[in-house]
């Protein structure tokens, strides 16, 4: 497998696990909970899978072929709540996360090295992936920290939970050492659902 390939491939995964993190946080959350906001200068859920859906369309509609900062994304908009409902909100996740993955699924060796723009700044296929994975990963994160907030001692642990590290080692280090990538048990986990 060339580099590009592998790099894709990891790529993929790893959103994939920060797509798994937001699903998990969304399905711990009420309808109410889903557009809580702490003050009127946070966001709540639903504003930042808004935002995301809206970066994401931006960002990787025509991924190799146009600016990834579009003329007709509304930026501003993604911050307010109009009339959205739990399900248009999840319409947007959805659609959001189908066109990355069908942008990444175009990458390959003939146009791995294609430069892409954002908003007039050149970056390699590497560079956009990153901004876009760390982007995403930075709002996930932002979700399931409201989503804990919420919820208290109901939160159910999306990762280790809290006092179980030893016994979670415990039970990766009695395998023996193998070559896969880390996201791999929680995508399979998630396909049994």
């Amino acid at each position: 497998m060339s580099f590009s390939q592998e790099y894709i491939a990891s790529a993929q995964k790893q959103f994939q696990y920060y797509k798994l993190l937001g699903d998990k946080t969304i399905a711990q959350l009420s309808d109410a909970e889903l557009f809580w906001q702490y003050n009127t200068e946070s966001n709540s859920v639903a504003i930042i899978i808004k935002h995301l859906w809206g970066n994401m369309l931006s960002r990787w509609t025509d991924f190799l072929t146009a600016d990834g900062e579009k003329d007709w994304r509304k930026r501003d908009e993604e911050f307010e709540l109009m009339a959205e409902n739990r399900e248009n909100i999840l319409e947007k996740w959805e659609a959001g996360w189908h066109c990355l993955f069908a942008a990444l699924d175009a990458i390959n060796e003939e146009n791995f090295d294609t430069l892409v723009y954002i908003r007039n700044q050149g970056h390699t296929i590497t560079e956009a992936i990153n901004r876009q994975l760390t982007h995403y990963a930075y709002h996930v994160g932002q979700m399931v920290f409201i989503g804990k907030m919420i919820k208290g001692n109901q939160w159910n642990s999306l990762s280790i939970p809290k006092g179980k590290s030893k016994n979670y080692n415990q039970e990766k280090f009695s395998k023996p050492k193998s070559k896969e990538h880390f996201t791999r048990e929680y995508i399979q986990k998630r396909e049994k659902l």
